[in-house]
């Protein structure tokens, strides 16, 4: 019985440790995945990624073994932070990205997605638990270097433009018909409680993890302000951006969940 009790106790702890270790790679891969796609000469026209109010990188989709042309792939947000977006770039929120479609453009080779989200309304589409891209919000392949001045009709239209890199080539992508969802399960491994995509990234409820700083500081050096026309922005709330700042010097989180797990084995073993 007490072995019984002594395995349950470790199982809760390895368990919720290993899926809190996989999130923080999968963050640190998308800290990676950004900065080199930001040092590629001819890559995000610097004018689109100033108007952006959100950021979403996918490392590494893969087509899947089974059915015609699936893929799946897992990720981050990240969108300036404040009600108006206009402070910096808040904590990360993790999704998940599928569709039938994205297979038949990836071949057997592993693709990195980098989505921008151009306007208020994109960045609250993706705020609900799931929302289909080009239906839900409307999506087009992003164009890059010297294209983006060609680009006008594109540009005024979407709410999301996707980018992808595979076998370091670089272009625009079309994920129409793709679906992004909130990935509510590795979101709780990354902060420890239950959390959604809105309370991590628009109301500033959680810090920036360890993990994370590399996908942060890369955005607020490379687009520090947001450039978007002011009268696409929603009302300025003074108190909510205050919120935010203050939220953005605290020290990296630690998972509180695994810090008072490991203090409840600590307890148990005094008492042993």
């Amino acid at each position: 019985m007490r072995k019984a009790r002594l395995l349950l106790v470790v199982g809760l702890l390895v368990f919720p440790a290993q899926a809190e270790e996989k999130e923080q790679e999968r963050l640190k891969e998308c800290g990676d995945v950004l900065k080199e796609i930001l040092d590629i000469p001819d890559n995000v026209p610097q004018d689109l990624l100033d108007k952006a109010e959100c950021v979403v990188v996918i490392p590494s989709v893969k087509k899947l073994a089974f059915g015609i042309g699936a893929s799946y792939g897992r990720g981050a947000m990240t969108c300036r932070s404040g009600q108006n977006f206009t402070g910096p770039w808040s904590a990360p929120a993790m999704y998940r990205l599928e569709g039938a479609n994205i297979g038949f453009q990836l071949g057997g080779q592993a693709t990195d997605f980098l989505l921008l989200v151009m306007n208020p309304k994109g960045a609250n589409s993706l705020f609900k638990s799931k929302v289909k891209l080009g239906a839900d919000a409307a999506a087009a392949a992003g164009p890059k270097g010297r294209d983006a001045a060609a680009a006008t009709d594109v540009l005024m239209q979407a709410e999301i433009l996707s980018y992808s890199r595979s076998r370091g080539l670089f272009a625009g992508i079309s994920l129409e018909g793709s679906t992004l969802r909130q990935d509510n399960s590795a979101n709780k491994s990354v902060y420890g409680k239950e959390v959604s995509a809105r309370e991590i990234v628009l109301e500033g409820k959680r810090r920036v993890p360890g993990a994370a700083q590399l996908l942060i500081s890369t955005l607020n050096k490379a687009s520090p302000k947001n450039r978007s026309e002011p009268s696409s922005l929603p009302a300025r709330k003074p108190r909510a951006d205050a919120e935010e700042k203050r939220n953005q010097h605290r020290p990296p989180l630690e998972n509180p969940a695994r810090r008072e797990a490991c203090l409840g084995v600590s307890n148990a073993s005094e008492h042993t």
